[in-house]
């Protein structure tokens, strides 16, 4: 057996962008895209434009290693861009839509972007982002036909030398995309959302996005032809690696520019839509907005970035949403870790089906291994439910590391595993469940409190609509929870901080209630609607140290 060996013909690099080459024969005729009242493409026209850009691209020359930015909404546009950009052989990378001019120089200078993709209502931050450049990327306008004032790119600012459209109608349509030379060539650079720190590059390479898109569809038991709804920002870690995943089973990418809880249920009836992802707080404005009723048909929602609260589950399974809960980091290209359901689970009380479902859950089919090892010794914790430890993984979807900085990626990567920062337990059914990040747990008189804990019970209070837990200096016990909580609209009387601390006391250990609570009109987030906990830290910490507090 030694001379059989991996050659040309067993061994070509594996790449997501041969999703788009095989939808555009198997579901040619098929809806690709929707958007808006008037803007429907086929998968045939979509690889034709796709081919476009990427030919007009290549012509600007854009090739091999090159940075490619796209600072844009879920248009059409954006997801025709994470196939067209690297059909040039380039790097493409996603920034977050509602970061400010500055942190977009950052950014932008930090990876040595070459062309920059600036949808028409950002055009302003892109502008001043590039006069604080003294190499900025070259800028191109796209427009927006199905929007007010969207189209209004005719007398664009002389920064942009170029339109999408224009990049579309003048490239070539049989334009032969640059495959990688090797599946281990980077593909996608993305910056994390900053939850706890800075924004870090983390970079993909071809190989590690095509397992993590059809290990994705797998386990999410994706059929062929879905309706799939754009809730979740494609910036967001690309989407969860979803756009290429819909396009292998040649389904309809619904695009979305905002995100409305009434747009959203109209199209869902509009367009029998099947799928969509994002974060618990995507699950709680649909459950809670005052157009939420029962939905016609079962509408399948993956969820992660967060535990989502048992109440939200609850609330949200009652008007027909089905609803998946996974784990994954920017690091991991999307969910490599899911809630894999058991059918004997759904004899359970409604309470402890939602219990249950707010695990993470195990690996998925496509993935190495996880586990949960502790941070003294690296050895594996016991699997009991309650000893916590690091989160660590590896896997072919893992990320190559982080760009221009080694320190950071050794840190990350190292003994062969992928340590995440966070702090979980494994049960001894052998699921996972995250506990906190390693900076969102409370040490408070030598005990640990994990502030989803904490969150957990005060969402079952039928007045609170949000809540985050973050740790507040205190003279005599180091620190203590501090719970920023918003109400839900139209309450006629609104509970007062002690009344949400006596609800605490009654069910949970002392040690665990928060001294403070603070009411917001709405907890701060980031794009992808995961609380910024570390804006809530900084507030906490000056708020001042408790002082001489007794549990």
């Amino acid at each position: 057996m030694e001379e059989m060996k991996p050659c040309a013909a067993n061994s070509p690099p594996l790449t997501p962008l041969s999703f788009l080459e095989r939808a555009a024969t198997v579901y040619g005729d098929c809806t690709s895209i929707v958007y808006g009242a008037n803007t429907v493409y086929t998968w045939r026209e979509t690889n034709l434009r796709c081919l476009r850009v990427a030919s007009s691209l290549s012509s600007l020359g854009i090739g091999r290693s090159d940075v490619v930015s796209v600072l844009s909404p879920n248009t059409p546009a954006m997801y025709e861009l994470q196939f067209a950009v690297p059909m040039t052989g380039a790097i493409l990378n996603n920034l977050n839509t509602r970061l400010d001019a500055r942190t977009v120089s950052v950014l932008l200078r930090h990876c040595g972007s070459k062309l920059l993709f600036v949808d028409v209502f950002s055009s302003e931050i892109a502008v001043e982002a590039a006069a604080m450049m003294s190499d900025p990327p070259v800028l191109v306008v796209i427009a927006d036909m199905e929007e007010k004032g969207g189209d209004d790119v005719a007398d664009r600012d002389k920064s942009f030398r170029y339109t999408y459209d224009e990049l579309v109608e003048r490239g070539d349509p049989s334009f032969k995309w640059i495959r990688p030379e090797s599946e281990w060539d980077p593909v996608v650079l993305n910056y994390t959302s900053g939850t706890t720190s800075a924004p870090k590059g983390v970079v993909h390479c071809h190989r590690g996005i095509f397992v993590m898109s059809v290990d994705s569809l797998i386990d999410w038991t994706v059929p062929k032809n879905p309706v799939y709804l754009w809730t979740l920002p494609i910036f967001h870690a690309n989407g969860w690696s979803y756009p290429w995943g819909i396009a292998a089973v040649g389904g309809t990418n619904v695009c979305l520019r905002k995100f409305d809880a009434p747009l959203i249920y109209r199209l869902i009836r509009d367009h029998g839509v099947t799928h969509m992802c994002g974060a618990p707080v995507v699950l709680n404005m649909l459950s809670a907005s005052q157009d939420s009723q029962p939905l016609k048909h079962p509408v399948n929602i993956l969820t992660a970035g967060a535990p989502p609260p048992a109440a939200v589950l609850l609330r949200a399974e009652s008007m027909g949403f089905k609803i998946s809960h996974g784990y994954g980091l920017t690091e991991t290209a999307g969910l490599n870790v899911s809630c894999a359901w058991k059918p004997q689970w759904n004899r359970l009380p409604a309470s402890e089906r939602a219990r249950l479902k707010a695990r993470q859950g195990v690996r998925t089919v496509g993935f190495t291994e996880i586990d949960v090892v502790d941070p003294g010794s690296g050895r594996s914790v016991e699997r009991n439910g309650e000893t916590v430890g690091e989160i660590v993984m590896r896997g072919s979807s893992i990320m190559l590391g982080y760009l221009k900085d080694p320190v950071g990626t050794e840190k990350a990567l190292k003994n062969g595993w992928f340590f995440t920062g966070d702090v979980g337990v494994i049960h001894s059914d052998g699921y996972l469940e995250i506990k906190d990040r390693s900076k969102d747990i409370i040490i408070t008189g030598g005990e640990n409190v994990s502030s989803v804990e904490v969150e957990a019970v005060l969402y079952t209070n039928p007045a609170v609509n949000e809540v985050a837990v973050v740790a507040r200096p205190d003279e005599f016990w180091g620190e203590t929870p501090c719970a920023f909580v918003s109400l839900k609209p139209g309450l006629t009387r609104k509970p007062t901080e002690g009344e949400l601390i006596e609800y605490c006391k009654q069910k949970m250990p002392r040690f665990m209630v928060p001294k403070t609570v603070s009411f917001k009109d709405e907890l701060p987030k980031t794009s992808t609607g995961k609380v910024m906990k570390f804006v809530l830290r900084d507030i906490a910490k000056k708020m001042g140290s408790t002082r001489l507090s007794r549990m």
